[in-house]
C-alpha cells in the first residue's frame, strides 16, 4: 500500500531535515542536526515522567561505557531490557530515544538500561558488538544495583540496535551466558545486501539503500560484510536463540531482511513473532504520538515484553 498519509508529512518532515543522507554528508554534520532534530523534538513534547533515570558508567572494552539506567519503581527483582539506539552505528546516543524509552519503562514495568555504545566512524567494527555484549554481561552480573532480576534480562534495539540485540544474542548462545530472556528487533539491519525487493523499490521514504551504503562504509572499513556480527541473518545456525518479536515496515528497505530473519528464526524452532506495519517507514516507532500504527507497535512491544519476561 502507499504511505500512510498521516505518515506523509513525517516522511517529508525528516527528508527536509538533512538526516537524509547524502554521499557528501559527514558524520560530524550529520549528528548535529539529529542532536537538533531531538532537542527540538523534546521542546514540544512533554516529557513522560518515570521513577528514577540515573546516568552511570560500566565497564567497557574501549573503556568506560556509558549507560541511562530508568527504572518504573522502587521495586527489587524486576525484568531488564537493555536497550540499542539506532543510528546506523554512526548516529545517536543516550538521549536519542528517551521519548520512546520514557513511555515504554511504564508501558511494561521493566528497567531499562541505555547503552551508548562506542561509533564509528572512531570505532569501526567490531567495537559496537563488542560494547553492547560487554553492557548485556555487566547488567547480567549486577542486575540487583538496578533493581532487576538476572533470569530475567531482555535485549532490544531499532535499525542497527536491532542489529546489536540479535548479534548480541547469538554471543551470548553461543558462549553460554549471559542468559537472554528475550530479543526485541525493531526494523532490524540482519545482512548486508542491496538486492532485496524492499531495499531496491523503497525510494523516498527517509531511509534509503544509498543511506545503507553510506552507513556501512563508516562502520566497516575494511570488514567483511558477511561476518555474521555484521550479517547475523548468515549465521549457519539460529537454534537455540531466546524467543524475539521482529517489528518491520513495509516501505523500509530493511524489511525484506528482517522478515528473513524471523522466518529463519522460526524455522530453527524459536518462538517468534513477526509484524509488518503497512504504510509505514523506518523510523516510524518515534512517532507514536502522532501515528496510530506506530501507537499499535508500541502496544504490541510492550505486550510482548511484559509476556516474555512475566512483568
Amino acid at each position: 500500500m502507499p504511505l500512510d498519509p498521516r505518515a506523509r508529512a513525517m516522511v517529508e518532515a525528516l527528508n527536509g531535515s538533512g538526516l537524509a543522507l547524502r554521499p557528501d554528508s559527514t558524520p560530524e554534520e550529520t549528528r548535529a542536526l539529529m542532536v537538533d532534530l531531538v532537542d527540538a523534538s523534546a521542546r514540544r513534547a512533554r516529557r513522560v515522567e518515570v521513577h528514577r533515570v540515573d546516568d552511570r558508567h560500566i565497564p567497557g572494552p574501549g573503556g568506560e561505557l556509558p549507560v541511562r539506567v530508568y527504572r518504573p519503581s522502587g521495586g527489587t527483582g524486576l525484568p531488564v531490557l537493555v536497550w540499542f539506539h539506532g543510528g546506523g552505528w554512526v548516529l545517536g546516543g543516550l538521549d536519542s530515544h528517551e521519548e520512546l524509552l520514557r513511555p515504554l519503562v511504564n508501558a511494561t514495568g521493566c528497567v531499562v538500561v541505555s547503552v551508548d555504545y562506542r561509533l564509528a566512524p572512531e570505532h569501526r567494527f567490531p567495537a559496537a558488538v563488542d560494547d553492547a555484549f560487554a553492557a548485556v554481561s555487566w547488567v547480567h552480573d549486577h542486575a540487583e544495583a538496578v533493581g532487576g532480576d538476572p533470569e530475567r534480562v531482555a535485549v532490544g534495539g531499532d535499525s542497527a540496535g536491532g542489529n546489536l540485540a540479535a548479534v548480541v544474542s547469538l554471543m551470548a548462545r553461543d558462549r553460554g551466558g549471559p542468559p537472554v530472556a528475550f530479543q526485541l528487533l525493531v526494523y532490524p539491519v540482519t545482512d548486508h545486501e542491496f538486492e532485496s525487493a524492499s531495499m531496491r523499490e523503497n525510494r523516498g521514504y527517509f531511509l534509503e539503500a544509498d543511506g545503507m551504503r553510506w552507513f556501512y562504509r563508516h562502520y566497516l572499513g575494511d570488514a567483511d560484510p558477511g561476518d555474521w556480527r555484521v550479517s547475523p541473518l548468515r549465521a549457519s545456525d539460529l537454534g537455540g536463540l531466546p524467543p524475539a518479536l521482529v517489528i518491520t515496515a513495509e516501505l523500509d528497505p530493511l524489511r525484506d531482511q528482517g522478515e528473513a530473519y524471523g522466518r529463519r528464526l522460526g524455522e530453527a524452532g524459536v518462538a517468534v513473532d513477526v509484524r509488518r506495519y503497512d504504510g509505514m517507514f523506518h523510523g516510524f516507532l518515534g512517532f507514536r504520538d502522532v501515528l496510530e500504527p506506530a501507537r499499535e507497535a508500541f502496544d504490541d512491544v510492550a505486550v510482548a515484553l511484559r509476556r516474555a519476561l512475566g512483568s
